[in-house]
């Protein structure tokens, strides 16, 4: 074994303490400068240097390096001495003292520096606990705050951890310019992997109430979101407690695989396949998806679940009218299981929770009326009209076409069309597999600009019946956004021209552009990435709410329709909404809300949908307003 020199040792030595930081400065400056007078004090002692004090003393080395000492620290001292002798070695120890002040000086100045820096970073611990977390970044992120600060406006110091591998001074200048009020929450953002238990236990998951899991804008992006998950639920240093998580997916087929390892622990949204679900809905209903939105929203009234202890022994038609401003929608029995617009003679059971709209959880009160002031001499039964065949028309097209097209198909009447058009994207795949599977609808694609006027005229836009326009997801979010606020204003152009109102439903990936779609007069607009931001927020704050949605948005069992005021009620007459409730009842079906038809292009009017109103205010209807139920059909 090779034996060092003492030279190389004490070199190594110098490199490893130089290079671990200023500590290792300050600790090299330290041992020069005892040298130093160590050095000067002995020369003193040798030299025999008189005190300046009294000349026939002798300073010693003791006294001698004192002095030194002080003519270190202080380098106006020397002005004082007297004696040449004295004033060289003082010369020596002031210049001395200089350089490595000047060091120390530096060292420490670049050691704050580099901690700053290091803040900056975003690397320290976070000291939260019940605060809402979140792992990843998205253009979702600041939809998603926005409805946890809007439903942290009730809670005693809230906060929300954000981890996100990304510069941390550029999302906090990012929120700074998207969040403009972030009333008594305070928002925490800490830089690095969410793949990492590292990283991920400097944001104190084990103290979250709630962890939100974001899928980026990747290839593959669900992959991530699955690593995320298992470091969470398999880390070392996690609790014994179950986390409450919640999960973006946008593929199907990684389900099986996220919930390998989410144990139970983690509600995974599949986001492609909610967008699809709702888009088929609501392409056939207009108003369903500002239903959608107003029902995910923090803002506004809301779901909750509520004891029916008082409920006991009632039946479930009976609830509907015990509660003056909330609307019942169903029952969370003790098993927990979500029944939506149970049989009108369900009888709650001990145990029993009842799900209701509502403003907020502690107005789920019951209003303790007797004399509900129905209008018997008001109720209308215009049959429904029987399915018939149907035509769509789908102008551009992303991931989510196949599954639009594959959810309208159990709704639509045996024999109806879908033609797809579009440019840019091979979809030959997608085209095979739904003429394999499709039982009620044949499907036709063209080629064509859907922002060429010729094409949308050439294909007689005035024969369909329903018309969806999907984003461009492979190009730039704005560029998508432009190319479908141009097709709506020919499309509109065109049913002006024919004079025929077309049902149309645009897909915008940008909130902020809905405003100008607006304008085009759209009938309805599903902003996928809302949409999501919404359902990602709602059940990070109550997980059950899941399963209530799962009901929802699926094609069996009772879903939400739009449904004409006829069906219900006499229109031009005034009437509470107690009524309305009564009509729906009878048959079945649970009423909660209505649209006005003429405020359908009004903004500031929620698009004419009121849900949730006061049951005792009086209301009189057009023929062409609708009544929102939820019905099996």
């Amino acid at each position: 074994m090779a034996k060092h020199s003492l030279k190389s040792r004490i070199r190594y030595y110098f490199e490893n303490t130089m290079s671990s930081g200023p500590m290792g400065v300050i600790k090299w400056l330290a041992i020069v400068s005892l040298f130093v007078v160590v050095i000067l004090g002995i020369i003193i002692a040798i030299t025999g240097i008189k005190s300046e004090v009294n000349p026939d003393e002798e300073l010693g080395f003791i006294e001698g390096a004192w002095q030194i000492l002080m003519s270190t620290l202080d380098q106006g001292a020397m002005a004082g001495d007297q004696t040449w002798s004295f004033r060289a070695v003082r010369f020596v120890a002031t210049l001395g003292s200089l350089f490595l002040l000047s060091i120390l000086i530096g060292s420490i100045s670049s050691g704050i520096d580099a901690k700053i820096g290091e803040l900056k970073k975003g690397k320290s611990r976070v000291l939260e606990s019940n605060h809402t977390l979140i792992l990843g970044w998205s253009e979702k992120i600041f939809s998603i705050l926005t409805e946890i600060i809007e439903a942290n406006s009730n809670q005693k110091k809230p906060s929300i951890v954000i981890l996100a591998n990304r510069d941390k001074e550029e999302m906090d200048d990012e929120i700074r310019q998207r969040i403009t009020n972030l009333k008594n929450t305070r928002i925490i953002v800490r830089s690095g992997s969410p793949l990492s238990s590292s990283a991920i236990n400097v944001v104190n998951p084990n103290e979250a109430r709630s962890i939100i899991v974001l899928a980026g804008e990747e290839e593959n992006t669900d992959t991530y979101v699955i690593k995320s998950v298992l470091a969470l639920t398999n880390g070392k240093n996690r609790k014994k407690e179950p986390y409450h998580i919640v999960a973006e997916l946008k593929d199907p087929k990684n389900m099986e695989a996220a919930d390998l390892v989410g144990n139970d622990e983690t509600i995974f949204v599949l986001s492609s396949d909610l967008i699809s679900r709702i888009t088929a809905q609501t392409c056939r209903q207009s108003g369903l998806s500002v239903v959608y939105s107003d029902l995910l929203q923090f803002e506004g009234d809301e779901i909750y679940f509520a004891d029916a202890n008082k409920l006991v022994g009632k039946s479930y038609k009976e609830s509907i009218m015990m509660y003056e401003t909330s609307s019942v929608l169903g029952v969370f029995t003790k098993e927990e299981s979500v029944l939506i617009n149970p049989p009108m003679d369900y009888k709650f059971q001990k145990g029993d929770q009842v799900i209701a709209i509502s403003e907020d959880d502690d107005t789920v009160i019951l209003s303790n009326k007797t004399d509900y002031k129905i209008s018997v001499d008001s109720f209308n039964r215009e049959a429904e009209k029987d399915p018939i065949i149907e035509r769509t028309l789908i102008l551009g097209w992303n991931e989510k076409g196949k599954r639009i097209i594959e959810e309208l198909d159990n709704y639509v009447a045996k024999g109806s069309e879908v033609l797809i058009v579009s440019e840019g994207i091979d979809i030959s795949e997608d085209l095979q597999e739904l003429k394999s599977t499709l039982k009620r609808q044949t499907l036709h694609f063209q080629e064509g600009d859907i922002n060429d006027r010729k094409t949308l005229v050439d294909m007689k836009t005035e024969t369909y019946d329903h018309i969806i326009l999907l984003s461009y997801t492979h190009i730039d979010v704005q560029e998508s956004d432009a190319k479908t606020l141009i097709c709506l204003l020919h499309l509109r152009n065109l049913s002006e021209e024919h004079n025929k109102d077309y049902a149309i439903v645009s897909e915008m990936l940008d909130i902020q552009n809905r405003e100008l779609g607006v304008v085009a007069k759209a009938d309805d607009f599903i902003v996928s990435d809302n949409l999501i931001s919404l359902m990602l927020s709602q059940l990070s704050e109550n997980k059950e709410l899941k399963k209530v949605y799962d009901v929802l948005f699926e094609a069996e069992g009772s879903e939400i329709y739009l449904k004409p005021v006829s069906r219900y009620v006499k229109t031009g007459v005034p009437m509470n909404f107690y009524t309305v409730a009564e009509s729906a009842a009878q048959l079945n079906e649970t009423a909660f809300g209505y649209r006005i038809s003429s405020q359908a292009q009004q903004s500031e009017n929620a698009f004419g949908v009121y849900m949730n109103p006061d049951k005792s205010k009086m209301v009189t209807f057009s023929p062409d307003d609708f009544i929102i139920v939820l019905a099996e059909d």
